[in-house]
């Protein structure tokens, strides 16, 4: 038996995930499916940043940037205990850009994002004075500091899809397109799961929101794979933490790039990012040799204690699909977006380009190109709507505070990890705990058996990467012997689509 869909949805990343979202509330039937698990390729691999890209000013991608910078403060609503505002220090080098080059380029990033106290304006800082300069060589004696804020990419997928299925969309992970059919004012899908079980499923419209797979999806809906489409590698490196303060710092470079090196779970510091053209599979790539080369140097011309390829605790890589222009640098491709209607019948609409700073308001753009297809559907509603799953309860500072009330014998770093991941959900995930015997087995980490089953039983969680990777960053603090016992557990627990 077939079910009948307005909108399906292909692919389940940040674009895949926040076109559920939108459509889901605004009274349309949703399916999503993703091949893999949410999140699984380029929107758990990003530098995970809420940001409107200062080094696109030089490009002259103001609109781009006025709109990222105005999501900024949008999604900071929607998921405060998600995003964390953040200073970020930019090092003054003076035979790369002469200080008052830097000094307008952030006056501008300021006005284009309408400073709030979220997001103090930019400021010129001593840093032989200023508790950022400790860390950095004593050459540099000037710098910049702006604001922008960090993200879990990951947890931002996951946060839509939850919310997309409150509002009664299908989730379906691990569960392959197979074939689009087009007849007449309607779409055939063939789906297939995991375990090879087969399901057709009917749509009045499709999205292609499969990143870089977007070009397979078109061929098997019998179209043209999409022209102007550059698959572009970015890769990152995580180390522990360099520097004791919660700064992120910006790092020109001699080749015109910029490298950031950003607080990462409690502990770490996040080293990215490079742009790299690949045409390989997108689910295969692996930080090159060279791009570790690149970006530990790019480090290592700023800070005083070198960093080592043996302090690399992990690696990760991601393919990006942009928006093929006039630019033979891949830096310098925009991280715009284009949206792509073939409507020579039922409609199918392409996700082609974008970053996940401005995933929401693709979103909303997406459900416009559709709404003549869909006349019922209801107004937007996602830019002043209610909050993300778990986003009611404040920052993550202020929700791990009122956990730490009433939680009194459990760790604060638990809390302060389960606030920013799970906001006023946590609530319920430690409802009656007073000790940690009472969240059951460590699985390693401070993953509990309580984290566990919520993850099972209402975040799609089926392995051990989809819970160590994604839905957390726990993969840093377990071992092998840890990684293959929570697999087993895993597989004892979930049943797979």
């Amino acid at each position: 038996m077939s079910e009948s869909f307005d909108v399906l949805v292909v692919g389940g990343g940040i674009n895949g995930a926040g076109i559920a979202r939108d459509a889901a509330g605004r009274g349309l039937s949703v399916c999503l499916c993703e091949q893999d698990d949410l999140a699984a390729h380029t929107s758990s691999a990003s530098t995970k940043l809420i940001h409107g890209g200062l080094r696109y000013l030089q490009q002259g991608e103001f609109a781009l940037v006025r709109k990222a910078l105005n999501e900024r403060e949008t999604l900071r609503q929607l998921a405060p205990h998600l995003i964390a505002p953040t200073r970020f220090v930019l090092p003054h080098v003076r035979h790369l850009r002469p200080a008052w080059m830097l000094r307008a380029g952030l006056w501008l990033y300021d006005h284009l994002g309408h400073a709030n106290p979220h997001f103090p304006p930019s400021q010129r800082i001593d840093l032989r004075r200023d508790p950022s300069g400790a860390a950095l060589q004593p050459a540099y004696r000037t710098g910049f500091t702006y604001a922008d804020a960090r993200v879990n990419d990951a947890r931002l997928v996951v946060l839509n899809a939850l919310d997309a299925h409150a509002r009664g969309a299908q989730i379906r992970t691990r569960t392959r397109c197979e074939q689009l059919i087009r007849h007449r004012d309607h779409w055939w899908a063939v789906l297939r799961t995991a375990n090879g079980d087969v399901q057709r499923v009917r749509a009045r419209c499709v999205v292609n929101a499969s990143g870089p797979w977007a070009g397979t999806v078109l061929e098997r809906a019998g179209l043209d794979a999409p022209l102007g489409v550059r698959l572009v590698q970015g890769s990152h490196l995580v180390v522990p933490r360099l520097f004791a303060h919660d700064s992120a710092y910006l790092f020109q470079q001699p080749d015109q790039r910029v490298v950031f090196a950003i607080p990462f779970e409690q502990d770490f510091t996040l080293i990215g990012t490079t742009d790299t053209d690949y045409d390989g599979d997108p689910a295969q790539v692996q930080p090159r040799a060279d791009e570790q080369t690149y970006l530990l140097e790019a480090v290592n011309r700023f800070v005083r204690v070198p960093v080592r390829a043996e302090d690399i605790v992990w690696r990760y890589s991601g393919v990006r699909p942009l928006l093929a222009d006039h630019h033979r640098d891949a830096s310098r491709v925009t991280r715009d977006y284009r949206l792509e209607l073939d409507a020579a019948g039922a409609p199918l609409l392409s996700v082609l380009g974008g970053k996940l700073t401005t995933y929401r308001a693709l979103a909303e753009e997406a459900l416009g190109r559709l709404s003549p297809a869909l006349p019922e559907m209801g107004a937007a509603w996602t830019a002043g709507g209610p909050p993300l799953p778990g986003g009611d309860g404040g920052t993550a500072a202020e929700m791990a505070e009122a956990l730490q009330r009433d939680h009194p014998r459990l760790p604060p770093a638990l809390l302060q990890r389960l606030a920013s991941s799970y906001g006023t959900r946590a609530v319920g995930l430690l409802a009656g705990a007073q000790t940690l015997d009472a969240l059951g087995q460590d699985h390693g980490g401070g993953l509990y058996d309580r984290e566990l089953d919520y993850l099972i039983a209402h975040e799609w969680a089926h392995t051990a990467d989809d819970v160590l990777w994604r839905r957390s960053h726990l993969g840093l603090r377990v071992d092998a012997a840890q990684r293959e016992a929570l697999s087993a557990t895993l597989q004892a627990r979930v049943s797979m689509p």
